[in-house]
């Protein structure tokens, strides 16, 4: 597995499918910026959640120019049946094999599941995601331990901000994401969870 990166690098191209199924690749939408959103599996109610939330502001942000690029560690039949349903207006990624997680360093951690099922916060996502019809869903074969990540990343395809969850629930602050897709690159770590 890669090193985490950090502001400042060039991010790792690949290649995925885009919503009309199209093959593109990262380095495709140059020029734009993009919000690269690495999720822990297709069923998990707090992912799915945040992807809810991804919808709501999609209009607003795909005009300020941003992208949307959300990577699962699920199979593409997991996809359809989860996260799937609530049919995003931008690419959901199957990465069954990890290979983009390895690529972007994002990390599987037992203790920070741990931390996080302790955490009290937690219970409110969980109650969130429980009232927008996200129920917390084993998804069988998938990798509990993962941990979210998500990266900011400029016109030219350079990270402006590389967010690695320290719980299950720890995102880059919504704001934080609007400011960006406004023009404003200076992200902050507030420390939030959202």
């Amino acid at each position: 597995m890669r090193i985490p990166l950090s502001k400042g690098e060039i991010a790792p191209d690949f290649a995925f499918a885009g919503v009309d199924g199209v093959p593109l690749q990262l380095s495709d939408l140059r020029g734009r910026k993009v919000l690269l959103a690495f999720f822990r599996n297709a069923a998990c109610a707090m992912c799915n959640l945040r992807v809810r939330h991804f919808i709501r502001r999609y209009n607003q942000w795909s005009l300020q120019g941003l992208e949307i690029l959300a990577v699962f560690e699920s199979p593409e039949t997991n996809m359809s049946q989860y996260v799937g349903r609530q049919e995003a207006p931008f690419p959901l990624i199957a990465d069954p094999k990890a290979d983009l997680y390895d690529l972007y360093g994002v990390e599987v951690s037992e203790e920070k599941v741990q931390a996080t099922m302790a955490d009290t916060n937690t219970q409110k996502f969980v109650a969130e995601a429980a009232a927008e019809g996200f129920a917390l869903t084993p998804e069988e074969g998938s990798n509990f331990y993962r941990i979210p990540a998500e990266f900011l990343i400029d016109e030219n395809g350079i990270v402006q901000d590389a967010h690695y969850g320290q719980l299950v629930i720890d995102h880059l602050p919504l704001d934080v994401i609007d400011r960006f897709a406004d023009g404003n690159n200076a992200a902050v770590d507030s420390g939030e969870f959202v």
